[in-house]
């Protein structure tokens, strides 16, 4: 508990001192009907990848999504994005649940399609997005599911390393 008040405290005061700007890597937490970790990675300027690990369902999903992201109403460090990529997922349904059979085990394989904002914080490493991403499970659980969005947080890296300015 120690070591992680610590990092907290050490995170806000490197928050003072750091200049955002467009990152190289960012990772995070993902809140929203699913909960997990995100981590994105830009190539360039406009391109990235998007790694999700989610949990839901009493299961887990993994989603690779690929992103071309740009300025937005020309604020600075406001972007908005877009993308696809696919996932795949495995669940066990339980009790009373709505959807899935008591005792039986789901994987899923799918195609995925995202569309968000993105704020990087002047003040700190930080970026807060916001996004829509509906998914369609081809085998498995096949269907449409569109009621996916989420609020992303991530701790933003400059070059694979910390930027201090």
């Amino acid at each position: 508990m120690k070591k992680f008040l610590l990092t907290i405290i050490m995170i806000f005061c490197l928050a003072t001192i750091l200049k955002a700007q467009d990152y190289k890597t960012g990772i995070g937490l993902r809140f929203g009907l699913t909960n997990g970790l995100t981590i994105k990675h830009f190539f360039n300027e406009n391109t990235a990848v998007n790694v999700l690990a989610t949990s839901r369902w009493h299961g887990l999903m993994f989603t690779g999504l690929f992103e071309r992201q740009h300025p937005l109403f020309a604020v600075e460090h406001l972007k908005w994005y877009y993308g696809a990529g696919a996932h795949y997922g495995h669940w066990r349904g339980y009790k009373n649940h709505p959807w899935f059979s008591s005792n039986k085990n789901y994987n899923v394989i799918g195609l995925d399609a995202v569309v968000g904002i993105e704020y990087c914080l002047t003040a700190s490493p930080i970026s807060v997005g916001i996004d829509w991403k509906p998914e369609l499970n081809l085998f498995g659980y096949k269907g449409l599911w569109i009621a996916e969005g989420a609020i992303s947080i991530r701790y933003m890296f400059k070059g694979g390393k910390i930027n201090i300015q």
